[in-house]
């Protein structure tokens, strides 16, 4: 798992620039959680962790507060989580993650986005059984003995470990992601998260090469652009 880290900052470079409404995106899903898990930070661990993230990525406070103004007036879209999963340019997997209150409406904009680059949307599990659903934390660090046994401590069950210049990356299953992190603040209080989330990461890479990056990234640009579209996660790996 050495790379992991590195391969998953690498692999979305190539779409984090197309990524046009990430204000928005934050937005949407800090009222989602907020809505369903209530509105106050403390109490919603699931919120404090998405305001920290937004703050890290610059999100600013006006619209993190309009997020949650908006789930305390209990008015609004019902958004529900989806993922797609397909084939894109150039043979890798993807996966894509989606906030919708019209199922409907999202599927036909991705798969227009698929006919249009001449990529193939799967069904269901197509895709998704070569990825594994982890929470992963980097920070810096360099003995993962002491981290591991802070989190064999609190009885987290630990995917991976693993330290690589100076930075120590963790996996473990989703539903282990706020155990895992109160632990680690347990072992250093002043400890930064380099990365703090739950993600999708794939068993296995897939070169893209030649032409058909550059029809990879119109197929990313493409998808970013949709407004329900939250993030894409592929096993694409590209020279650098």
């Amino acid at each position: 798992m050495g790379r992991a880290y590195q391969n998953r900052k690498e692999s979305m470079a190539k779409t984090a620039g197309a990524k046009t409404k990430v204000y928005s995106r934050y937005g949407r899903e800090i009222y989602v959680i907020a809505k369903a898990g209530g509105t106050d930070p403390s109490a919603n661990l699931s919120l404090r962790s998405l305001i920290d993230r937004a703050k890290k990525d610059q999100v600013p406070s006006h619209v993190i507060e309009k997020a949650i103004d908006k789930a305390k007036g209990g008015i609004g879209e019902d958004y529900v989580p989806a993922l797609y999963e397909g084939i894109a340019p150039g043979g890798c997997m993807v996966l894509i993650s989606a906030l919708t209150d019209n199922h409907n409406r999202t599927f036909g904009e991705i798969r227009g986005v698929f006919s249009k680059c001449k990529a193939k949307l799967g069904t269901q599990g197509s895709v998704s059984h070569m990825f594994d659903h982890r929470a992963m934390f980097v920070f810096a660090g360099d003995d993962e003995e002491v981290a591991l046994e802070a989190l064999m401590m609190a009885d987290v069950d630990v995917s991976d470990i693993d330290c690589e210049d100076g930075m120590i990356t963790v996996l473990v299953p989703p539903t282990d992601f706020f155990k895992t992190k109160t632990a680690l603040q347990e072992m250093n209080p002043e400890i930064d998260f380099e990365v703090e989330e739950i993600t999708y990461l794939p068993t296995m890479e897939h070169p893209i090469t030649g032409d058909d990056v550059a029809q990879f990234e119109r197929f990313a640009a493409l998808i970013n652009d949709l407004e329900d579209v939250q993030e894409i996660y592929h096993n694409g790996t590209f020279d650098s």
